[in-house]
């Protein structure tokens, strides 16, 4: 029994955030941003839009491609550091939306790595026969949680959904899958307040996203390659077995000092940074699914999947589409 992805689909918000919008909020220009981390624009949430109104327009999208009835749905899983609310859960409102009746919803936060987190479970759950459809999503709405003024991280992030089915199958899809966390990092990528913690004192300025970038940019990129390195090994196949290289879109120089530590050719390697900037936890599928629909990736292709996130976590997955 094997799991397969058989849709996938994306949501972006209309509003457009280019770099000449950056440059009238902190000292930076269109080419210093483009030089440094390959971003051209990226899109934000509007006030009255959330995580979930992302998801279920993804979710849709990749209903339609997989040609199921969203009835067919046993599970919704969903990664995002930037739900809709403490609880309910953000499974819960995408399912109550999209029809999907009484399934069971889980929403995790691994950051970056958030969709192959939820891959991996998805597909736990349908080889041991406890579902035959799940929907996956990756989704961040981030934006809200930038500081304007910072140059250093405001460049940086973006909105957006991106989903998959997986389904049922009885010829393999998901390879493997394999997931990973160090909290030793910890300081080096984060958000410094939440519930737990509680909201004393709380600073406007220091309420964002913080980031050791140079510190993150190493680690990121020797996490990634040994991550991809490691899944391949397992299945005993070589870099050269590879279709395509879908890593974590967080900048361009990342991942193209992951392709050069892979050795995988550049033409090989799904990069869409430049339209959306670092989406997070939907980097992976919104990258997927461009190059799905647009034709790159066919039926038998093999698909690496890497990614990278605060925390730190980490995660790998290997498909034949």
């Amino acid at each position: 029994m094997y799991s397969k992805i058989v849709g996938t689909g994306r949501y972006l918000p209309d509003k457009v955030i280019t770099n000449f919008d950056i440059e009238k909020l902190v000292d930076t220009t269109d080419e210093w941003i483009k030089t440094r981390t390959g971003i051209e624009r990226r899109h934000s949430v509007a006030e009255d839009e959330t995580t979930s109104d992302m998801c279920i327009g993804a979710a849709r999208q990749a209903i339609e491609a997989a040609g199921i009835d969203p009835t067919e749905m046993d599970m919704v899983v969903t990664g995002t550091a930037s739900p809709d609310n403490v609880f309910p859960n953000v499974g819960c409102y995408i399912s109550n939306a999209l029809g999907l009746g009484d399934v069971p919803t889980i929403t995790l936060e691994a950051a970056c790595s958030g969709f192959i987190y939820g891959v991996n479970i998805a597909d736990l759950y349908i080889k041991s026969g406890e579902a035959k459809c799940c929907l996956v999503l990756g989704a961040e709405s981030i934006t809200r949680l930038l500081d304007w003024s910072n140059r250093e991280t405001c460049v940086l992030f973006g909105d957006g959904a991106g989903a998959a089915i997986l389904k049922q199958s009885d010829e393999p899809g998901l390879l493997y899958s394999s997931l990973g966390a160090d909290g030793a990092h910890k300081d080096l990528l984060y958000y410094p307040y939440g519930v737990g913690k509680g909201f004393d004192n709380f600073d406007p300025h220091l309420g964002t996203i913080q980031m050791d970038g140079h510190a993150v940019f190493k680690v990121a990129v020797s996490t990634m390659a040994k991550a991809a390195k490691s899944a391949l090994e397992h299945l005993k196949m070589n870099i050269s077995d590879v279709d395509w290289l879908i890593p974590h879109q967080a900048n361009l120089r990342i991942i193209q000092a992951v392709g050069k530590r892979l050795s995988i050719p550049e033409d090989k390697v799904i990069t869409t940074v430049q339209d959306h900037g670092n989406t997070s936890a939907a980097s992976i599928p919104l990258a997927l699914d461009v190059a799905v629909k647009d034709g790159r990736i066919k039926s038998g292709d093999l698909v690496l999947m890497v990614a990278f996130g605060g925390g730190f976590t980490w995660g790998s997955a290997v498909v034949r589409y």
